[in-house]
């Protein structure tokens, strides 16, 4: 980018003072919502992402430096097409892990046996200690202490969907993740080392980045309206 298309100093300082008001609008949002999907609350949400978005791209054009925040593209999605003023909504998360250290992983699945005295056994295999380790802690938790169970963090995602009639009781059980119309994905939140590879190529002068990744808060805040790259 040519010096003469770089923002001021004075519009990334700008931007970053929007960041900060944004930010304090989302909290007294939630702080005075009245109820788990307050329309008050998406829409502060959303000025936020907007915001951040808005001097992360700035930040980069004027310093070549970027934010801990991470927000998906516009342009890689499809346009959302769901209800305007949606009644129900779905949550879809997937969060990959490598089993790093099985040792520990069992260890830890023997404590819960040893605790519940239930699944007697089951610690001895992988996939037994990671069913105990699963039916004990809660996803977030597991999340946020993987290394603790000898997990490495993979991939992860995270899609919230609207739609107009919540579904009927079991509707969808038999296979929850199929069908799931991306037109009606209202945002989305991606973690990947691949945005962590990207960066390094910028560095090293081998490749330019197109799009700077814009906003997520953290992977592991639990988002409501909605709960994160880094």
């Amino acid at each position: 980018m040519s010096d003469a298309a770089q923002p001021t100093a004075a519009e990334v300082r700008a931007a970053a003072e929007a960041v900060k008001t944004a930010l304090d609008r989302h909290l007294a949002a939630v702080e005075s919502r009245s109820g788990d999907e307050d329309p008050a609350v998406y829409e502060a949400f959303n000025q936020l992402a907007a915001a951040a978005e808005a001097y992360d791209e700035l930040l980069y054009d004027r310093y070549d430096e970027v934010t801990p925040f991470e927000i998906p593209s516009a342009g890689d999605a499809p346009p959302y097409t769901g209800p305007e003023e949606p009644s129900a909504v779905s949550v879809l998360i997937r969060r990959d892990y490598a089993v790093a250290e099985p040792q520990r992983l069992r260890a830890h699945a023997q404590r819960i046996e040893a605790a519940d005295d239930e699944g007697a056994g089951a610690s001895g295999t992988v996939h037994g200690a990671l069913g105990l380790l699963f039916g004990e802690f809660e996803p977030d938790e597991i999340a946020s202490r993987h290394a603790e169970f000898g997990l490495e963090e993979g991939d992860s995602t995270l899609w919230v969907t609207a739609s107009d009639e919540p579904a009927e009781p079991g509707e969808w059980l038999e296979a929850p993740f199929e069908q799931v119309d991306t037109q009606q994905v209202v945002c989305r939140f991606d973690v990947s080392a691949v945005f962590d590879d990207d960066e390094d190529l910028d560095d090293d002068g081998d490749d330019e980045l197109e799009e700077m990744p814009a906003l997520v808060l953290d992977e592991d805040e639990d988002l409501e309206p909605l709960d994160a790259d880094r």
